[in-house]
Formats: C-alpha cells, structure tokens, sequence
C-alpha cells in the first residue's frame, strides 16, 4: 500500500500536474449521456463498415476512460446501455458480428464500472439460464478476436446461476435426440467452466467467478463441490509453474478455489480445507518466478486459515470511541471532552483450541511478507491482519511479535516493507495493543528513514513510503491518549521526510500521514502551520522542499550551512569536528556529504565572522583548520580521486577549495595550495574520462576553485602576481590548448578565462591569441566543436575582465588587439558543424553571439570610438541572420542579442539603419515577443529584408528555415516570406533588387548543401506561387537566366536524391519564363528523364506532367494529349533505352532538341616504365559520346575551374559517363 502512489512532480510539468490533479474529481454527472445513446444506437449501422466500426469503438472508450475516477457517476446510466446492448444481442436477426461488437461495448463499461457492479444488471430470471447458456457454449475458446465476448457470457452465465431454484427442475425442458446421451444443465455448466479455467485469455477470471458462484449453491455443493475439488487439486498437481501451459493452469485453478473458499459456508468447506492446504505445499508455488501464482497462493492460504478459524470479531480487539475532527482540532477549548476508549475484556473462557493447520498457514503468510513483489507482501499483510482477528489474543500477540522481527538489519528491504504493511493492517483493526506500541513505534523511525545500498544506487524507497501508511494508519486507529508519548518523534520524522525524502512519492505520503495525524490526533505541534508550508501539492517540487520551505528546513536541522550562524561556536566545535572525522569515512557517499559540508559550514562562518569583522579561525579552533588542510592529502594519499566515486570527491573538494578561499583561510605560502592547483590541473586534464552526464559539473566546479585560488594565494600585491606562478601557470595552460583532447582543451580553454586581471597583465596577447587559435576551425579538428564555444566564452571573460584601456594591448582590450577579438567571434558565426548530435555548431554561434554582444556594450560603455563601422555592420548583420534561422532556441538568443545592441544605453554607435530599425522594433514590444516561437519571429524579422544592409544575410536565414523540416517553422517562415513577396510585387526595382539578392546567395552557397538543399526548395515554392510573374513576362530576363545556370551548376553530377527532386521542382517552376529559359529548363528534365536513378526518373515525369497542365502554353493543343500520354503511360523506372526512344519522342513533341549519343574519340597516350617507352595502349572508358546541338550547350567548367570548351564540341568531348549519367 502507498499512500503516495499520485505521479511524481518536481519537473517542468508540475503545475500542469497539479491542475490536473485538482480537477481529477471535478467531474459531476455523465455529461456524455446523450452522445453515447446516439454512438450505441448506431451500432447497427456501423458493424457492417470496419473503419466506422473502430471509430465508434475507439470513441466509446474515450468517453468512459474518462470516468475511470468517478465510475459511480455512471450508476444512474448503466441500466440503459446494457439493455441498449442486450436487446441487439437477444435479437435472433442481429448478425454475429453485432454481437460481437455488443458485448465489446458491454466489457469497456465494465472495465470501467467494475464486474461486481455491472453484472448485477444482467437479466437472470429462469428463462434467462438456457439462452445464456446455450450462447456460451456456442462460442470457439480459440478465437482471440472476441474473447470479450466469452467473458461477458460467463458473467452473464454466473448471475444467472444464481436463480433460487434446484437447477435440476431445468432439465426436464432438454429435448434429446433418440439415442443421444442426455446432459443436465448442472453437468453443463460445470464443463464449459472447467474448461475456461484453463484457457489463456481473460475468460479465465470470468470463469473464476463462475465456479465460486455455481459450486457453492445449496443444490449443486452436495452433488458436485467434491468432484470438482477432485479435479482442481489434480490439475495443481500435474501442472508445473514451468511451463506456460501450466502456469496457465494453476492461475484458473487457483482463482477458483480461492473464490470458493471465500464465498462458501464454513461448514461446506471446512471437510476439504487440510487436504487442500495438503496439495498447495506440495506446489512449491513460494519457489515460482510468477508473480500472479504466488499472489494466488497467498490468497488461497489465508482464506484456508481463515476456514479452519470460527468466525467472530475478537473481543481483545482495541476500539476507539467517537471521532471528531472538530473536537481534534479544538486546541483552545475550555472543556475538550474526554473520548473514551476500551479494550474488551478478554474472557477466561475464550476458546483457544487452534486448529493444527493454523500455524502452517501464518507461517507462510509471513514468508510471503518477505516476498519480491509487492502485490504479495501486500495480499500477506492482509492475511495476517484477517488471520489475527480470529485469534485468541495471546496467539495474535505472538502473531505480531513475529511481524516486528521483519525489522531486523538482518532482513532484506522487502521483509521491511512487508512489516510496515502487516503493522499497517493490524494497527487499522484494532489488533496492535497499546502495549506494543512502545516496541512498534521505534521501528516505524527507522523504517522512515530505511535506505540499503546495492552497489551504485540505494533501496527503501518502498519501505519509507509504507511506514507512512503505518503513521497514516495509527492517526485513525488509536486515542491521542494512546499516542500523546510518540507524538514528538512520529512528527519530527515525517516532517523530515516531508521536506527532504529525495522521493516524491515518499514525499507526499509523509505529507498524507501528517495531515491525517494533525486532523485525528490534535496533538501535533503547530500542525496547521507545517500542513499550510508543506501540503501534498507543495512537497511534490523537490527545489521547493529543500529551497523554499525555510521554516521546515529550520525545524528539520538538515541545512548546516544555514544554521551555523545561528550556534556558532556548536557548530564550530561540534559539528565541524565530526564533519572531518566523516570525511575519511570508507564510505563513498559519507565521505562525499562531509567534505560538501565541511565546505558549506566553512564559509557560512566566514560570512559571520566578515560581519562582524574578525577572521574565521576565531571560530575554527586550530585542530580544526589543520583538519581541512589535510583532506585532501588524506584523498590523495588513500588513492580516492581514482575510480569509483573519483568524480563526486574531485567535485567536493574542488568546492572545498573555493570556499576555503573565499574565506580566506591561512594557507598563503602553504604546500597545500601546490596540492590543490594540481587537484584542479589533474580534473581539468582528465575531463575526457569523466562521464558525460558529470563532466560539465565538474569542469566548472573546477574552474571556479582556481579563480578563487588565484585570488586569494597567487596575489602578491595588490593587482600584481608572483612573476614565477604567473609564468609557469599561463604556459602550461597555454600548452594544453593545443591537446588532441577536445575536452582537455574545453577545460583549460575555460580555465584561463577564469584568471583574475592580475596573472592576465603582460600575457594577455598570448592568452588571446591561444584562444583564438582553438576557435579558428581546421581539418584536424573540425568537430571539436565544444572547445571552440569555451574558448570563445573565455575571450569574452578575459575581455570583461581586463577592461578596455588605450595603448595597452598586453594588458587590455585596445585598438591594436579589439580588431583580433572580433574576427574571431565573427567568423565563429559561420560555424555549421553537425555529427551524431546534430548541429553541434549552434553551440559556438550561440557562444559567438553572446561573446559579441559583451564586447560592443564593454566597448560602447567606456571607448566607442573602438568599434569600426564595418564592424558594427558585419556584427549586427550577422545577428540578424542568426535570428531567422530553423532552430528555435538559437533563434531567440540571437534576437536578445540583436535588441539588446539596439536599445543599449549608451547607444551602440553605428547601427545600419537606427532609425528604421528603432521603428520596426520599439523598445516597448522587446519583453513581449516570443522569439521562440516562430508565429511571432518570422513576421518581424522578415521586415528586415526592405534594408539594403541586411537583406543579404537575413534572406540567407530565411532560406534554411523556408527550406526546412520543422511544420511549423517552415509554415510561419514561408507565411512571412510571401507577405513580404507580396507587398513589392508593385515595385520592378524592389524586385529585382530581391531577385539579386537571392541569386547572389545562391552562387555564394553553390554545392553548399546546408544552404543550397533548401534554397532549392524556397525556389520552388517562391515559383509555385508566382512571385516572380512580373520578371516572367519579360523574355530571357537576367534573373532568370543565371537562375537556371545556377540550379544547372548545382544539380551537375549530384547523387543526392532530396537534391534532385528540388532541383526538378525548380525546373519545372522555370517553365513558365519566356523564351530560352523555357527551353533550357525543358531540355533539362528531359535530360532527368533518363537520369541512371529509376526515382529520379519518376519523380520528373510526375512533375513535367503536372508542369504541362498547369502551364497550357508550354505546348500546343494537337500535341498536349499526346505528351500527357507519354508522360503517365511509359514506365519510367524501366531500362534506360526503352525509357530514352519514349524521352525521345517527348523532347519532339515538346520542340526540345534530342540529345545524342556519339562515338567516343580515344587519344593515344605514351606511357613509361622504369626509363623505357613502352607501348602506347588504347584506353577505352566508354565507346559513346553525348552530343548536344551547339545552339543549346555554354561553356564546360573543368575541375579546375578553366574553361574546357562547349558540351558536344567536337574537338573536346565529354565522356559520357561524366555528364549526370543520362
């Protein structure tokens, strides 16, 4: 049992959660009622078409999943719908598929509402025993399509049995053939549930129920229950929990003789309950991996223990009186009146004669308290509970002694577990005197705060969340009388466990138990006050417990660090003296807590002793002070930064070593500084073995430690460094930038940005230019991605740090090296590099980004006059680029960026465009828009493109995000997009000032796919829907000629399917230019139709062809449905010289000259060997040629970029394979 069993919150979605939560009993009525008339009367209608049948099945089951909460507001409901559904299946006519649907409909409700409810609905008159029957039986058990339909029948089946007359009256209405054996309808029954205890699917249970209901009739008990006892004990005994055919087996059997023994009579029972406990034994079911047999077994032996005790409430039991909440939480009453309690007399004559099977039974019930799974403790908990009523009280008290020797170290997490759920049930009986509370209640504390190590994790969580039901369940069970002595304990431990349990669940159940203690009891100190801090709502965020709640965490005396100012000297001589003895503790998470306390209490006494302007070893006495000197030789010494737990030490030390100085402890000149600078080195240096989840963490654990350090013992002078550290530390740090480590570099790149301005003075140029050379990107170490964001985030440190000051580029930020930073974080901007994590480059622009806007505010604030225009111009043209690209995040930051250099005060001078700019984006919307979201991004950031300045780069952003992946960032980018189009499509000037943009982009990103991919697909896009109609109407136009050569260029020799395809959608799009255009981009997708791809192929002809619809004037009236023919009819994807004559014969049709293959003209060439001519030999790569019409070829690029003369120049032929493999 968990009282917090509710979803764990502490995340993102934690008040989303707790909305829910609050309205998961909102729900008043069936407000679905008249939907689910109409969905159930159109059953007829839709059985017959599949697709509407799913639907109106997948909608019924929504509409009652949403009552799973609150079933009981179906009640009012429910006679209606079954009789809606019965009546189709008593309907003679209805076909069998109607049936079947019916009763799938008939199980969702009871899935929802529950058997024991719903099944006292169905008809069970007389009349009713046959027809059910008969349906029964008619069905095939091995059809797993319409097993709900067998299990509803077999609920039906066992309401049904349940008529107040011998069944053998029935049997005289069975016509039997002449000479046919004749069966009666008890002998029925019992076979078609004897064989569906042994079926695999859920009939199974419903079959169950069936034999816990039919054998157990007055009738049908003297006739058959021996028989079918007979039969249940001999398919446990031949049946093994090995196979699945026998778990199968003894899973119905034991569901069915457990519902016997719980529904039938004492005296019915009782002849067969030895011999039945006799064979379980004999199944060894504690020794099955099953879950469910064991359960069963548990369930089977206490309803056997149970049978072989009388029953009767115990008299011994304890009883509370009248319960009040009211009177509880009357604090203040003059006159509280007394409830009275009592503990029944026990009588002298009370009989104590125990059956012998008795104690066979709580023994195993105990064991199964020990069990692996939780749902058997739990059914043993409550065995032993039922099993303990029916004792005499010495026997009972026994009984409970045995379930608190559950809470012994000896014993595993889940006797614990099995104990607190045993204590649990016999303490909301009445059974747990109280005289066993004073055992009792120690063991709860403990099991509160139960946690076992297995290796690198812990358990308990389950054993602290049943000791709050134990807490929850004596707040209902006892006087506070009775409690009043336990009372301080029981509430300081569950408010500890309220607040610090690192589990939710935990959390929230100690929360249950102490609210349900404050309104039964009334003897919780200042109750009230901690339920309306910590109520079960609050406690489900972990940062709020251990943050927010200030008054628990007081109370609690669990943080330190905070109350160390509060008992100084205590926390001095007491609790720092224990801390260093914990930290050479052997273990791991011991020693790990003591050092992070040692750290936190140190410096918390810092802050005391700084206030009041004394030292902290005023506080620390001196054993105390060489004690923290020496953790970390002690660590070191015992080897304990080396594997397991290395990582947690280093990181606990590293804080130790920050806050040891920043407390300014008295170690300047000490050989522990040379041993913490190396513990800092060594993590920084051994960052790659780390773990990935860890490694960040502690990198800037560790940086921090050595900015600290070096403030502090590296000093000095004032603003001056001991010349010998300075040396050696800036170049060892300089020297390991230049590892093949990428992490290596992360670390020390991160490092000498945390150097104060004092080890930077005189060395900043090499510190810089080290810097910069691990962001400068090369083939070596093109994916090193992350040490170029840190070395780019330490330039902007050290620049932060060291100030700008003119004339002084070895000491600060100047004119000589303002221009070298900057060239840096620019090109920066440009990075693209993408791996298995995918746009690994975001993270350098973003660090650009950020380390730009520093520079020009650090530069505006105090030397403007350093920051060049171009610069100026370059820095926010770049931004804005940033700001309309694909990724969300990135996005925003860049948009941050880009108005924070605009609105900044002073003013960042020379912004292209201020005033325009100020217009497009007042200072008031900046708080208000969502730059993540691309509905809000696009729309503002396109109006960047009526500024000359950035059209360039924020179209090249643009782009990528039209030609993206993402819905909706390609929805609200090409929105934006097309308005812009849209709104200069009156001006001839703005559009082709667009148009060269865009091409100039283009042929700046020619084979760049990252750009080129997309851009093909803006083309496409931007031509579909006619952005271009004005420049179309002129022949030949410019624009459109160096658009086609460029796609042409692009698409040359490509094997890249998404390439190719975008590329036929351009020409296509281009089919509606004049002129040569036109034929040039006809010409080439007659060319890509007989491309070596067979997709290629296809896709080209699907495209041309809705190409040759949509543009009626590409070709004339006589011959459209000819080309239409060819293009639909031919199979694109067969061998190529079948597909070439079809191609032919369009390029005819089409006006497009045919392209000819031509006979291959061989050189001879001279080749030499070892000094000798040898033999000049015919080298034949192809024997065809490819020849095109002069009129229609340009000049032939080579490799090299020389021109290599016209495509089908006799005089320099291009192999054929060369040219896309037509």
């Amino acid at each position: 049992m968990a009282l917090g069993d509710a979803p764990a919150a502490g995340g993102p979605d934690e008040e989303a959660e707790d909305d829910a939560l609050a309205r998961g009993a909102a729900l008043e009525a069936f407000g679905e009622s008249a939907e689910t008339r109409a969905l159930l009367g159109r059953l007829r209608e839709v059985h017959g078409d599949r697709a509407a049948r799913e639907l109106a099945e997948e909608r019924f089951r929504v509409i009652m999943d949403k009552y799973q909460e609150q079933p009981h507001l179906l009640d009012p409901h429910l006679e209606w719908m079954m009789n809606l559904l019965l009546d189709m299946v008593q309907d003679k006519t209805s076909p069998t598929a109607l049936v079947h649907l019916a009763f799938k409909f008939l199980y969702i409700i009871t899935k929802v509402r529950g058997y024991k409810i719903f099944v006292r609905l169905f008809p069970h008159e007389v009349a009713d025993v046959e027809p059910v029957l008969d349906m029964v039986a008619g069905q095939d058990p091995k059809d797993h399509q319409t097993w709900e339909t067998r299990y509803m029948l077999l609920l039906w089946l066992s309401v049904t049995c349940l008529i107040p007359f011998d069944l053998s009256r029935l049997d005289g209405n069975l016509l039997t053939q002449p000479g046919q054996a004749r069966m009666s309808i008890m002998d029925r029954i019992l076979q078609i549930a004897e064989s569906y205890l042994v079926v695999s699917d859920k009939a199974r249970d419903a079959a169950a129920v069936l034999v816990s209901r039919f054998i157990t009739r007055p009738d049908v008990k003297q006739q058959k229950m021996a028989g079918f006892l007979d039969w249940s004990l001999c398919t446990l005994a031949r049946s093994s929990f090995q196979t699945l055919e026998g778990v199968i087996a003894m899973d119905g059997t034991l569901q069915a003789l457990a519902q016997i023994f719980k529904h039938g009579k004492r005296e019915d029972c009782l002849p067969y309950a030895a011999t039945v406990l006799q064979c379980l034994d004999g199944c060894r079911l504690p020794e099955s991996s099953q879950t469910l047999l064991r359960k069963l077994g548990v369930k089977l032996v206490q309803r056997l223990g149970l049978t072989f005790l009388k029953p009767k409430v115990a008299a011994w039991r304890y009883q509370r009186g009248c319960r009040s909440l009211a009177v509880n939480l009357q604090h203040g009453a003059p006159h509280r009146p007394q409830q009275q309690a009592f503990l029944a007399p026990s009588h002298g004559h009370e009989d104590d004669d125990v059956p012998e099977g008795v104690e066979s039974v709580i023994e195993q019930l105990l064991v199964g308290l020990k069990d692996k799974d939780t749902v058997v403790r739990w059914s043993a908990a409550k065995g032993i509970g039922r099993m303990a009523g029916r004792l005499p009280k010495e026997l009972a008290d026994d009984v409970v002694g045995s379930v608190l020797d559950c809470f012994s170290f000896q014993e595993t997490d889940k006797a614990w577990h099995g104990g607190c759920l045993a204590l649990a049930e016999l303490g909301r009986r009445g059974l747990l005197l109280p005289s066993r509370l004073a055992e009792a209640v120690p063991v709860i504390l403990k099991a509160l705060t139960y946690e076992e190590k297995r290796g690198a994790c812990s358990v308990g969580a389950n054993v602290r969340d049943a000791a709050c039901y134990v807490c929850w369940s004596f707040a209902r069970a006892y006087e506070p009388q009775e409690l009043t002595p336990f009372v301080p304990a029981i509430s300081s431990a569950l408010v500890i466990a309220t607040v610090f349990d690192r589990n939710v669940n935990c959390r929230r159940a100690a929360s249950a138990a102490f609210q349900e203690n404050v309104g039964r009891q009334g003897t919780f100190p200042h109750g009230i006050d901690i339920l309306t801090a910590a109520d079960y709502f609050a406690v489900g965020n972990r940062s709020n417990c251990f943050l927010v709640i200030r008054v628990i965490r007081e109370l609690a005396a669990k943080a330190l660090a905070n109350l160390a100012p509060r008992a100084p000297e205590y926390s001095a001589t007491h609790v720092f003296l224990r801390l260093l003895s914990m930290t050479r503790s052997p273990d791991l998470h011991t020693r790990h807590g003591a050092v992070l306390a040692c750290a936190e209490v140190a410096y918390a006494l810092h802050g005391l002793a700084a206030r009041e302007g004394r030292p902290v070893t005023d506080y620390l006495e001196e054993k105390a002070v060489q004690g923290l000197r020496q953790v970390h030789q002690q660590l070191c010494e015992r080897q304990l930064y080396r594997g397991l737990g290395g990582e947690l030490m280093r990181q606990a030390v590293c804080l130790l070593i920050e806050n040891l100085s920043l407390s300014k402890m008295p170690f300047k000149g000490d050989t522990i500084i040379d041993g913490w600078q190396w513990l800092i080195d060594d993590t920084l240096r051994s960052l790659h073995l780390i773990s990935s989840h860890a490694r960040q963490q502690l990198k800037d654990a560790a940086v921090s430690a050595l900015a600290a350090l070096c403030s502090e013992y590296y000093v000095q002078e004032p603003g001056r460094a001991d010349p010998a550290v300075q040396e050696g530390l800036v170049s060892r740090y300089l020297a390991e930038l230049q590892s093949p480590e990428e992490m290596t570099r992360c670390g020390f790149s991160a490092a000498l940005g945390a150097l104060p301005g004092f080890l930077l003075k005189g060395r900043l140029q090499q510190v810089l230019a080290g810097l910069r050379a691990v962001a400068r990107t090369s083939p070596q170490d093109v994916s090193f991605a992350e040490s170029r964001r840190d070395a780019l985030k330490a330039m902007a440190r050290i620049c932060r740090t060291v100030g700008v000051k003119a004339g002084a580029p070895d000491e600060a930020v100047c004119k000589e090296n303002v221009s070298q930073v900057y060239g840096a974080l620019l090109g920066c901007l440009g990075d693209y590099t993408t791996d298995s994590r995918g746009d690994v480059g975001a993270w350098v622009r973003e660090a650009a980004m950020t380390g730009l806007m520093d520079l020009t505010l650090l530069l505006g604030r105090s030397q403007p006059e350093l920051i060049e225009p171009h610069v100026c111009e370059q820095v926010m043209c770049r931004v804005a680029q940033q700001a309309s690209e694909k990724i969300d995040r990135f996005r925003a930051h860049a948009a941050g960026v880009f108005l924070t250099l605009l609105h900044c005060d002073p003013p960042t001078p020379h912004v292209p465009h201020r005033a325009e700019l100020e217009r497009l984006f007042p200072r008031c919307d900046v708080a208000s828009v969502n730059w993540n979201a691309p509905s809000q991004a696009f729309p503002r950031v396109t109006q960047l493109l009526g500024l000359p300045a950035y059209r360039y780069h924020v179209l090249l952003g643009l782009v990528v995000s039209v030609g993206g992946l993402t819905e909706s960032t390609v929805r609200h980018s090409t929105q934006s997009l097309f308005a812009y189009m849209k709104g200069i499509q009156g001006d001839p000037r703005a559009l082709e000032s667009f148009g060269g943009t865009l091409l100039q982009v283009f042929e700046d990103n020619l084979l760049n796919d990252r750009v080129s991919v997309p851009l093909l697909r803006t083309l496409d896009q931007m031509l579909a829907n006619g952005c271009f109609e004005v420049l179309a109407a002129e022949e030949d136009h410019p624009f459109c000629v160096k658009l086609l050569a460029l796609c042409k260029e692009e698409i040359k020799r490509s094997k890249d399917i998404q390439k190719l395809q975008s590329g036929i959608a351009v020409f296509c799009g281009m089919v509606q230019f004049c002129g040569a255009v036109r034929r040039q981009a006809l010409l080439q997708l007659c060319l890509l139709l007989c491309h070596p791809f067979p997709l290629i192929r296809k896709s080209t002809a699907s495209r041309a062809y809705e190409t040759v619809l949509t543009y009626s004037d590409v070709v004339g009236a006589e011959a459209l449905d000819e080309v239409l023919a060819v293009l639909s009819d031919t199979a694109w994807d067969a061998k190529l010289p079948g597909v070439r004559a079809q191609r032919n014969r369009l390029c005819d049709l089409l006006g497009v000259p045919r392209p000819q293959l031509v006979p291959k003209v061989t050189p001879r060439r001279r080749h030499s060997t070892q000094g000798r001519e040898a033999p000049a030999l015919p080298v034949a790569l192809s024997s065809r040629m490819f020849r095109v019409p002069q009129s229609h070829c340009r000049p032939f690029l080579g490799v090299e970029g020389k021109n290599q003369g016209v495509w089908g120049s006799p005089h320099n032929l291009i192999p054929f394979k060369k040219i896309l493999r037509i």
